[in-house]
């Protein structure tokens, strides 16, 4: 049986939606959003020769980093809670629709992504520059799409584990990802993500009644106890160094997931800010994959002329340059996948003849 696709425009309603929680899909959307102004600042806002006079450039570069144990952790809670239920069903529904589906995706836009950034060999970015090189990201260190690569992964080792006790999984999840952090694994391009985000899919697809009541309930003050424990986590870890201490990253994530669920929450009351943010979380998927390609090219055309512009000129845009940009790659992505669909291009973003395959929602 052959299921009509659901994922590609974002604005007609995917089955089911009525149900999602408008926090959860807000939170994606900010993460998507961290996620590119991340790859903003250090592959292209860091390249260039800003002669400003000023230390902004290294501000910026300093608050990206404080976002490092939130931005990933809670997107792959989130697409925890989104797959509790994908999880449920039959092994064969599973390995098309979710491994399948994903591992499809990061081989298509593999081989995208090689031929792109072959164009920008400026951008500062892992890439695949000889067939052998290919071939690795292809298997045992993925690219920078290696979240998609991830929840193929991850995918299958929560159909596998799902009648296994709770701590049996997340222990030794946890104590990957402190492992694994502290640098006691090899490491190479993305395996540290890969490593250090299973327990956070995990925690989100089995603590899923858990989290979404924390969410339900959230209040101003516990918004200001878990911004202001995270904030002091963060403090403390660049005070004592303690970055590759074991488990303390891990732990300082669980707390940004914490603040960041918190957040999420509060932020669905307002509806202004909410609705777009959660419209953004639920069409992550093509951001996500089109998003590099696009800033490399921009990179390309851009890092040159804007490091030759006079110091006057440079303080004009210094401070909202990765903000200006930001917004630029994420709305020439969404503009490359509406013309994708356009031309019957639905290939690229779902395995074909297979149920929807959004960012784990």
């Amino acid at each position: 049986m052959r299921f009509r696709h659901r994922y590609w425009t974002g604005t007609v309603p995917t089955v089911g939606q009525s149900h999602r929680a408008q926090w959860a899909d807000a939170a994606k959307g900010v993460c998507i959003i961290l996620v590119v102004l991340w790859h903003v600042v250090v592959k292209d806002y860091l390249q260039i020769d800003w002669h400003v006079g000023v230390p902004v450039p290294g501000l910026w570069g300093t608050l990206g980093e404080q976002f490092l144990p939130l931005r990933m952790p809670l997107f792959f809670t989130i697409s925890g809670v989104f797959a509790a239920n994908a999880a449920q069903r039959p092994w064969r529904v599973v390995a098309r629709s979710r491994i399948a589906g994903f591992l499809y995706l990061y081989v298509v836009w593999l081989l995208i992504h090689t031929a792109v950034l072959a164009a920008a060999p400026q951008l500062p970015t892992d890439r695949a520059t000889s067939p052998l090189g290919l071939l690795e990201q292809l298997t045992i260190t993925p690219s920078n799409l290696w979240y998609l690569y991830a929840l193929a992964l991850y995918f299958a080792l929560a159909k596998a584990t799902r009648r296994v006790p709770r701590a049996l999984v997340l222990v030794p999840a946890a104590a990957l990802s402190a492992i694994a952090a502290a640098g006691l694994l090899d490491t190479p391009g993305n395996r540290g993500g890969l490593y250090q985000n299973l327990v956070f899919f995990l925690a989100g697809l089995s603590l899923r009644p858990q989290i979404e009541r924390w969410a339900a309930t959230a209040s101003s003050r516990r918004l200001a106890l878990t911004s202001g424990a995270y904030a002091l986590a963060l403090a403390a870890m660049a005070a004592a160094g303690a970055q590759r201490w074991f488990g303390v990253w891990t732990a300082v994530s669980v707390l940004a997931v914490i603040f960041g669920i918190t957040a999420a929450a509060r932020l669905a009351r307002w509806s202004a800010l909410s609705e777009p943010l959660a419209r953004l979380g639920r069409i992550t998927l093509p951001i996500y994959v089109i998003h590099m390609p696009v800033l490399a090219l921009l990179h390309r055309l851009l890092v040159v002329p804007v490091s030759g512009l006079d110091r006057s000129v440079q303080g004009l845009i210094v401070l909202g340059y990765p903000i200006l940009l930001s917004g630029l790659v994420i709305g020439l992505s969404l503009a490359v996948h509406r013309g994708l669909l356009a031309v019957h291009a639905r290939w690229l973003f779902a395995l074909p003849g297979s149920r929807r395959v959004g960012a784990a929602g």
